[in-house]
């Protein structure tokens, strides 16, 4: 078999049973791997009354048939139901655990039940086995990653949880590589639950490629491409992802206090320029990866990889800080503890919203840096403020009456890109299957970056169709893995070429859109029959009644109401967003 390893791996961590997962090779062509193949699996065995902390809640680790190939090809995904917002999730990362996975000779692991103590996974030659973890329990994702690497091999690489995910904190994050992180939807505390504080992958098994010649040649050919992109080949390896912060903040889309404000006046000084100039001690990248967008950074007293642009914003401009050696400590702490830093960030500045209307006795305020620390670390132990903190901010601003304040869709909050100043963005928002997420459809490339094509960012007209075709497209990515900068610089017919040249399966572009079309239907049938509809494919109110009143997006609101019916129309749903019938039919759904 060329491009899969040909093994899926189901455990059950209650009574230790062990058996390969039959996949024809046809559910492999019409899901891929990765999300898709991921999702597929989890909606066969799980449904839509399955509790994310029950025993039997399946957590499913994915490579792709691209997994361990080209370049950007180190990703993995996780597939799971997510406890921070009850639609089913899947959470990306990068570094070197998707190729590990993949070297030790099987494609995906699904992990269910719940061991009576805790354990860790050794995946090897396709073996898995389960080891006692007592002795890595309590301790943070690096010292539990040496920990494991001492036991085992200097060479594993190790995918874990740290104490966030330990106290089932609902936005923990799965941590691998040291600073990688699978970190959107609380996936890492699903692991918490079930007694597994990590997974060790190591092996040398070649993934079979159907024309080495060929890939060689398309290798080659991919890397002048990249690196010939502006993107890709210049800004990402140059400022990495913080080069944003300027571009955002001067369309007055940069979210400021909880989304009250879109220019941060201090944006220069958390911007990548300013990383770059007073903390950056070298590029990182991951496997595979000529773009090479990781920071390893330094501060005085520490030193760890980041902030990335979402974390730079969440601890920075959200809450009013431009202390750039603080805003980075706290994103340390967050790899160290297992923490998505998006979702802390955001119900931090919905914490200081609530506490400055008087909602929340709690003293939270804006530009406090100094205390950023302590809250992000009381959050990960549960203990005094972080004990509400660690609600997320859907359920904190519910418990104290204040329910607008939290900026978030289908219970996940939203990232840096205020959507009154691109409408496209606000339309993926609010369809996005796993809640408020930037990465289904990144509107950001044509509305602002001009990538492909510069687009009206104020206009609603043809984003529609646009976002959906973003949507299968970046499904396809998810499940082939790899990484979504790549699409900067290639599209669609070039990631069907990379799959027939590794697979040798004549894929064409209509097969690949289809694919992904097929993918995130699913995934609306599972969040439909959890009882998500058109009711939460929406927006806060902030973003339909109050204007900038400063900056290029003034006097913007979100115009959702033009686009939805519309979407769905493109999508194939009926007015309450559930796929029709011959939708169904077509995608043999």
């Amino acid at each position: 078999m060329n491009g899969w390893m040909g093994k899926i791996v189901r455990i059950d961590l209650g009574n230790l049973k062990r058996e390969t997962v039959a996949v024809s090779d046809e559910m492999r062509r019409r899901y891929l791997g990765g999300r898709g193949l991921g999702v597929k699996l989890y909606s066969d065995l799980c449904s839509s009354a399955t509790d994310p902390f029950d025993d039997d809640n399946a957590l499913i680790f994915m490579t792709g048939p691209l997994t361990g190939t080209l370049m950007t090809s180190g990703r993995y995904q996780v597939v799971s139901r997510s406890p921070l917002t009850g639609t089913i999730c899947d959470s990306s990362s990068g570094g070197q655990f998707g190729a590990a996975l993949k070297g030790a000779g099987i494609d995906g692991l699904i992990i269910q039940g719940r061991a009576a103590g805790p354990v860790y996974l050794s995946v090897h030659d396709g073996e898995v086995d389960v080891r006692n973890a007592s002795a890595f329990w309590g301790l943070d994702t690096q010292k539990t990653q040496k920990g494991i690497q001492a036991e085992l091999s200097s060479k594993a690489s190790v995918a874990c949880i740290g104490p966030a995910g330990e106290n089932r904190i609902l936005f923990a994050a799965i941590m691998n590589d040291k600073d990688r992180a699978a970190g959107r939807g609380g996936l890492g505390a699903i692991m918490g639950g079930k007694n597994l504080k990590a997974i060790a992958a190591s092996g040398s098994r070649p993934v079979a490629i159907s024309d080495p010649e060929e890939y060689k040649a398309l290798a080659d050919r991919l890397e002048r491409i990249v690196d010939k992109n502006p993107v890709t080949g210049k800004s990402l390896q140059v400022l990495g992802t913080s080069v944003l912060v300027n571009i955002i903040n001067a369309h007055g889309m940069f979210p400021v206090e909880n989304f009250r404000r879109g220019v941060f006046n201090d944006a220069e000084g958390t911007s990548g320029e300013k990383i770059a100039e007073t903390l950056l001690q070298r590029q990182s990248a991951c496997y595979k990866c000529p773009i090479g967008c990781g920071r390893t950074t330094r501060t005085r007293d520490k030193q760890g990889e980041g902030p990335e642009y979402e974390t730079v914003w969440a601890f920075g401009a959200h809450l009013g800080i431009s202390d750039l050696p603080a805003i980075t400590e706290a994103n340390y702490a967050c790899n160290e503890l297992g923490l998505d830093t998006i979702t802390m960030g955001s119900t931090l500045g919905c914490a200081m919203e609530l506490s400055e209307t008087g909602a929340w006795k709690e003293t939270l305020r804006w530009g406090e840096s100094g205390k950023l620390l302590e809250w992000v670390t009381d959050t990960a132990y549960r203990r005094g403020i972080g004990a509400e903190l660690a609600l997320g901010s859907k359920r904190l601003a519910a418990k104290y009456g204040r329910p607008e304040l939290a900026m978030q869709v289908k219970g996940l909050e939203i990232p840096a890109y205020d959507p009154r100043g691109a409408q496209g963005m606000a339309l993926s928002y609010a369809t996005s299957n796993r809640g408020g997420c930037h990465m289904r459809a990144y509107m950001i490339g044509p509305e602002i970056l001009g990538h492909p094509v510069f687009l009206d960012r104020f206009s609603t007209a043809g984003k529609a169709e646009l976002v959906a075709l973003f949507q299968d497209v970046s499904a396809v990515v998810d499940s082939a893995v790899l990484c979504r900068f790549l699409q900067f610089a290639v599209g669609i017919s070039t990631f069907t070429e990379m799959l027939r040249t590794v697979t040798g399966l004549d894929f064409s572009d209509e097969e690949l859109m289809t694919i992904g079309r097929r993918i995130y239907t699913l995934e609306r049938l599972f969040n439909n029959r959890a009882g998500f509809n058109r009711g939460d494919d929406t927006l806060p109110p902030r973003f339909f009644n109050e204007e900038f009143q400063t900056g290029p997006s003034r006097h913007r609101r979100v115009r959702l109401e033009e686009m939805l019916d519309d979407y769905y129309a493109v999508r194939g749903w009926d007015r309450n967003g559930a796929p029709r019938p011959e939708t169904l039919a077509e995608l043999g759904l």
